[in-house]
């Protein structure tokens, strides 16, 4: 009879509207890629793709074109160690520094910053477009005048739907020394916007940068030097209700991912449910011993706080069906999606009778 209501409740309920909530979740310790994907040299700008599959990265290796160069590690599925990275070759990498890259969802657009003849400044954002993700990539286009200045311009990030591209800046109108920008467009087919800056709430005096967007558009982690954080550089995400609101007060990420000795680089797997970023132990985002780490991002799915996933917290789900408690809204990404529904017991049922640690 139990089944029965709850079966009644989920489905009734499925219609009913919600705000917006900001579920609690916490990040497992971060674990170093090892030595078939780190050297002793400089890996760091890691970008994973929307299947999990590659593994994009820049650094100065042996094997490069010159400077720093855009490389990438495959794997057969998502269970698979990575592989012995390759250089992605002409004619992205050229003798020329390129770095910061950004695939699309659907892996056809490449976006990187680099400083290439026929640019703007001293660093430009381009991009690199294949016909299918079997075909080689094609000669990189500059984004032009409206995105690039004379100023530096690099560390791209395209928003899942391709119509938001976050970066970083030392153009004027900002409030420090890099600030994190925008650039955004109605459709695939059009231009990219006159950049607008994220504004005082999220920019500091200090560095910010190395932006990654979540694939639900809610969740911007970045790169900062700014007080409050481990002494170095640090990483922090801002969120935001929907896409259509301001970005809130940046939080640091902790003493879990974040250390005395600098990490930077974000990158967000298209499940929210890892983390991938450089250490650097020179404190610096950019150091030729940089290495890249990934942390699993873990809701917080004993909500009842007793040790262990059973039913009782599946009968929380139940009894907060339909509203914004963010105690339950744990899916379908780690900080939930603003109700709670299925998505929230398709996490639990993931967890079920585990027993879980308390959170500290």
């Amino acid at each position: 009879m139990r089944t029965i209501m709850i079966l009644a409740i989920l489905v009734l309920t499925l219609v009913l509207p919600a705000e917006v909530a900001k579920a609690d979740f916490t990040f497992g310790t971060p674990n170093n890629l090892g030595p078939t994907v780190n050297t002793r040299s400089e890996e760091i700008n890691p970008e994973i793709s929307a299947d999990g599959l590659e593994l994009l990265f820049s650094g100065e290796r042996i094997g490069g074109y010159g400077q720093s160069d855009l490389w990438v590690s495959t794997r057969t599925t998502i269970n698979d160690d990575w592989g012995a990275p390759v250089n992605i070759g002409p004619p992205i990498n050229s003798s020329h520094d390129e770095s910061g890259p950004s695939i699309s969802a659907d892996g056809l657009r490449l976006y990187f910053e680099a400083d290439q003849p026929g640019g703007y400044g001293n660093r430009d954002l381009w991009v690199s477009t294949r016909p299918t993700r079997f075909d080689p990539w094609g000669t990189p286009v500059n984004l032009g005048a409206i995105v690039n200045t004379t100023w530096r311009d690099g560390d791209p990030a395209v928003s899942s739907n391709g119509l938001s591209l976050f970066f970083e800046s030392l153009r004027p109108g900002g409030h420090g020394e890099r600030d994190l920008w925008v650039s955004t467009r109605p459709t695939l087919s059009d231009p990219w916007g006159t950049p607008v800056n994220l504004g005082a709430i999220v920019n500091t005096p200090y560095y910010d940068g190395d932006p990654e967007i979540s694939a639900d558009g809610l969740m911007l982690f970045f790169n900062s030097n700014r007080p409050g954080g481990s002494h170095s550089f640090d990483i922090w995400v801002t969120r935001r209700a929907t896409i259509d609101d301001d970005w809130g007060v940046p939080v640091n990420l902790g003493s879990i991912v974040n250390s005395p000795i600098g990490e930077g680089t974000p990158s967000l797997s298209a499940d929210g449910r890892t983390l991938f970023f450089a250490l650097n132990p020179s404190g610096w985002f950019v150091s030729l011993d940089s290495d890249i780490w990934q942390s699993p991002i873990n809701p917080i799915v004993d909500l009842n706080g007793d040790g262990v996933v059973d039913s009782a917290d599946m009968i929380i789900i139940v009894d907060n069906w339909g509203t914004d408690n963010s105690l339950c809204d744990i899916g379908p990404m780690p900080w939930g999606d603003g109700i709670v529904d299925v998505e929230d017991l398709k996490v639990l049922a993931e967890h079920l009778f585990e027993e879980v640690p308390p959170v500290e």
